[in-house]
């Protein structure tokens, strides 16, 4: 199964679609995204997949906390986790260095995905892999990040 990693779309809608194509076309089964929405319009145009959101520093709560619903997706405020092909997942926005560290150095995910910095990355700690999509708006790169589980595979993609 392949997931798509996104964040910081702070509503950018046109390079948001590209994301949705390439998600498309790399056929992920399900979205993280890291935060930073912006709009529902972001949430409707990720609506096509299970899409998991975490609110960013920027994010109005109530506004999409309600479109995130309306779509039928789940938010998790600041911090979510799931199990995935038996994997152990952690997202949050990033923008708490005390709450990212911990979650990192915690050694109870296997996969730990954030965004804020607006730069793509991945790395790893022990046994947890770290990865950042980087960002949709605000960047002169924007990217996303695909991951294929169980084997944790990254695949970041240049928008």
């Amino acid at each position: 199964m392949r997931i798509g990693i996104v964040s910081d779309t702070h509503g950018e809608a046109w390079t948001t679609q590209q994301a949705v194509r390439m998600f498309d076309s790399l056929r992920v089964g399900s979205v993280i995204h890291c935060g930073d929405i912006g709009t529902a319009e972001i949430v409707r145009l990720l609506s096509r997949w299970p899409c998991h959101f975490v609110l960013g520093n920027m994010d109005d709560a109530t506004t999409l906390r309600e479109a995130i619903s309306l779509a039928g997706q789940t938010c998790y405020e600041r911090f979510g986790h799931l199990k995935i092909q038996g994997r152990s997942v952690a997202f949050l926005h990033g923008d708490d260095g005390t709450l990212l560290r911990q979650t990192i150095h915690s050694g109870q995910w296997d996969l730990v995905c954030h965004g804020h910095t607006h730069v793509a990355a991945n790395f790893s700690l022990g046994q947890t892999l770290i990865v950042n999509p980087g960002a949709i708006q605000r960047t002169g790169c924007p990217s996303v990040a695909v991951i294929d589980l169980p084997s944790l595979k990254v695949t970041h993609v240049p928008l």
